[in-house]
């Protein structure tokens, strides 16, 4: 990690929106989104400034889809075959854009639970001998 230069007022040890990104390994917008949504404390001078206890105390908390629940139940459940959207691009090796697409016109069917789409093993093999093999087979014949 590199090392960020901090910003001591006082005894708070404060840092910017960028460098909070880089510590948090995130983009700049993941971190002001989590300021709108009052997940993460920051005070605006003539910039955001957020402590790093702060910081450090969003760290512990963040939102993580492995571990979210549906009525009371593991969301994604990969011991039992179901995938999210991104665990399912990389497993098929294309971008989760390209899963979310197949969702939405029917070529790859999942199940919305709350606001994330759940997709089963079954249902990424069938899509991959019938989409991705099939197309694979069609340029190599073309």
């Amino acid at each position: 990690m590199e090392e960020m230069q901090v910003q001591v007022e006082g005894e708070n040890k404060v840092v910017s929106i960028t460098e909070a990104a880089k510590i948090n390994n995130v983009t700049r917008q993941a971190i002001y989104v989590a300021i709108k949504q009052k997940k993460l404390k920051a005070r605006k001078t003539s910039r955001w400034e957020i402590d790093l206890k702060d910081l450090e105390e969003y760290r512990k908390n963040k939102y993580s889809r492995t571990k979210s629940t549906f009525n009371g139940e593991p969301l994604f459940d990969n011991m039992g075959g179901y995938f999210s959207v991104n665990q399912v691009a990389k497993k098929l090796g294309i971008p989760a854009q390209k899963v979310y697409y197949a969702t939405r016109i029917g070529l790859l069917k999942g199940t919305r639970k709350g606001a994330a789409w759940v997709i089963h093993q079954e249902e990424i093999d069938r899509y991959r001998m019938e989409y991705l093999e099939k197309k694979g087979d069609r340029r190599k014949t073309g």
